[in-house]
């Protein structure tokens, strides 16, 4: 999953990029809502941390602007959505404050300091209600896919995999049977300072049908790949 972190604080912003890094997460850091409006348009993320005290406006600003955005040119070849999920993280602890970031357009709501664990946890219910998920747990043929503790059974017995592949997995079981480009793929699982491989997807992929079974994933050729909707 990829995640923007909208935070000023370079010391709490890194720490909460280090905690979704640390859970299998691509993140990327801006401090400003200019900075962050430039990055919702050349990049495809699914969620988004939001401040709300940012150096150049309110981070409410932003969040309306995101959810009256139209589609554009670069929003359609990046694959933003205007429905993003967008969890609010703020020290603005008053009932009217959490009223007023809801009644805008976040998700959810959470008051600094935080637990990361909280954090995650709550990104997991967003991005849960967003797929239309109401079970913690994926089932999907023989496989059972737990995102909470990143780990998969195949008939029963577990299969480990490792952080990007495992996020590949969820990134293409999420948005079954839609079928994602390379570079989705790509954007999906790495950030902006990341190194990437010119054939890491291709890898994955070949990890994950050698762990999983070829017939899982499957290839349109130069298009992508996809997971279909229900199990052979």
């Amino acid at each position: 999953m990829r995640v923007l972190v909208v935070e000023d604080d370079p010391g709490i912003g890194e720490g909460i990029v280090t905690a979704l890094r640390a859970a299998g997460h691509a993140a990327d850091l801006c401090g400003t809502l200019s900075s962050a409006w430039t990055a919702l348009n050349v990049e495809p993320f699914d969620v988004m941390l939001l401040d709300l005290g940012l150096p150049d406006g309110d981070g409410l600003d932003l969040l309306t602007r995101l959810r009256r955005q139209t589609a554009t040119p670069a929003a359609a070849a990046t694959g933003s959505r205007s429905d993003m999920p967008v969890l609010i993280m703020t020290a603005r602890d008053g009932v009217s404050d959490r009223i007023q970031g809801l009644d805008s357009g976040a998700d959810d709501y959470i008051i600094k300091p935080f637990d990361a664990n909280e954090m995650l946890a709550r990104l997991r219910a967003m991005t849960r209600r967003a797929s239309g998920r109401s079970r913690p747990e994926i089932e999907y043929g023989r496989l059972r896919i737990d995102p909470a503790a990143r780990q998969v059974w195949l008939d029963g017995e577990v299969v480990a995999l490792g952080v990007k592949e495992f996020a590949l997995l969820m990134a293409l079981m999420q948005d079954r049977p839609r079928v994602m480009s390379k570079s989705r793929l790509e954007s999906a699982l790495y950030g902006f300072g990341d190194a990437l491989e010119s054939n890491a997807i291709e890898v994955h992929v070949h990890h994950l049908r050698r762990k999983l079974g070829d017939g899982l994933i499957k290839t349109v050729r130069g298009v992508g790949y996809f997971i279909p909707e229900e199990p052979a």
